[in-house]
């Protein structure tokens, strides 16, 4: 593998990763740890490849998705399903660091590719696997989408509009963080490899992803029994931290603690709100809500948002204005910061990534290539696992290295 100079000082330079995974949360995974300089075998089926593959919009041809989710990585095609194709897994496993797999609990089991049975053949192999619901319990055997877990982690029940419909979170919040989870877990696994030289089986679900989140939820209720319920874009409890109309729109304000609520009312004309006992403090405030919010709303719905954003700003007190993602897309600030980058494609030339959020001085993250074409790598990584020249040969003109070689 050619290695770019981000890639040569990257953070998991050296770190080999074989990813088993589609559609988010292995492969949300993998972006991370290639972010991070390693090298990601991405294993897909002959036969399509990963589904997020035939998940549109389509630059000729080829996923959106999926050439930004799976950027920084190689793909090599095989069929499991075939005695062949496990044979030639099993010599990629035996030179990897990690695995990193999504499929229903079980599956890789069914192939011969059971934590148990890998970490037989090669003991060093940390092996991630990423579920809906984890490796046990009752239900395991489900199928998981992010959808799903969301609505059992109680996601769906907090977000929205009080008394609303069951809303989601408008990413696929539990996949990707999942993903974080498992990426995260697969560095930790390797730093405890240093000391005891073993790997170990790593299991990360959607659903525990999402529960994991539910920190001030959890803080009500385990303290006063208080179930949470959805409160729109406010807080749970303090106030006032949430969205408030303005007079072309709407406005995010953050005036809960005791400078920033003067600070507050000050920028806004709203000095008489200090002497009102309903809102001496924070949790007072979010108490009488239903009174407060209105009230700063009257003095909001004269002025725009780019006014009042001005004004609070000038005050110190924390703000914004609720973006579209075209304006995301453009922003002055991630452009001064060059958030976004290019990623260069065979055939798309250059495709426009979302940065990694991870800001290293001394080993920054890879911005090497987008998503690779399906299989586009079978034959190179191969050679590197130690697989003759003959024997590829013999392995291309049976066609088992499939499509895209």
């Amino acid at each position: 593998m050619t290695s770019s100079p981000a890639t040569a000082q990257a953070p998991l330079r050296g770190v080999r990763v074989v990813e088993i995974g589609a559609f988010m949360a292995a492969p949300f995974a993998t972006m991370q740890l290639a972010d991070l300089g390693a090298d990601v075998i991405k294993v897909e089926n002959p036969a399509g490849g990963d589904p997020v593959r035939q998940s549109g919009p389509f630059l000729h041809g080829h996923s959106s998705p999926f050439v930004r989710l799976n950027r920084n990585k190689r793909s090599v095609a095989l069929d499991l399903k075939t005695d062949e194709g496990k044979h030639l897994l099993d010599t990629l496993l035996a030179t990897a660091d990690v695995l990193v797999e999504n499929l229903r609990p079980g599956a890789l089991s069914a192939l011969g590719f059971g934590y148990d049975s890998v970490h037989a053949r090669n003991p060093r192999l940390v092996y991630v696997s990423a579920s809906g619901w984890g490796q046990d319990g009752p239900l395991a055997a489900q199928p998981g989408l992010d959808i799903m877990a969301q609505a059992r982690a109680g996601l769906m029940s907090i977000t929205g509009s009080p008394g609303g419909e069951p809303t989601k979170v408008g990413v696929p919040m539990c996949d990707l963080v999942c993903g974080l989870y498992a990426a995260m877990g697969a560095m930790a696994a390797l730093r405890a490899r240093e000391h005891t030289g073993e790997g170990q089986h790593v299991d990360v679900s959607l659903y525990e992803a999402g529960v994991s989140f539910a920190v001030w939820e959890a803080g009500n209720y385990f303290a006063t029994g208080e179930v949470g319920r959805a409160h729109g874009s406010a807080h749970q409890n303090s106030a006032p931290y949430q969205a408030v109309r303005s007079k072309d729109g709407w406005v995010t304000v953050g005036a809960t603690t005791t400078k920033t609520w003067p600070a507050f009312c000050h920028a806004l004309g709203l000095a008489e709100l200090l002497d009102d006992d309903r809102y001496t403090n924070s949790y007072d405030r979010y108490q009488h809500r239903d009174s407060l919010i209105p009230a700063i709303e009257v003095a909001t719905t004269t002025r725009t948002t780019a006014d009042i954003v001005a004004a609070l700003t000038e005050a110190g007190v924390p703000c914004a204005p609720i973006a579209t993602m075209d304006q995301v897309f453009t922003d002055e600030h991630l452009g001064q910061r060059e958030f976004f980058w290019n990623a260069p494609h065979p055939e798309l030339g250059e495709v426009r990534q979302i940065g990694s959020p991870m800001r290293m001085s001394a080993t920054p993250t890879r911005r090497d290539a987008a998503g690779p074409g399906l299989g586009a790598h079978t034959a190179e990584v191969l050679a590197e696992a130690g697989i003759p020249p003959a024997e590829l040969d013999r392995l291309r003109q049976s066609g088992t290295f499939g499509s895209g070689q």
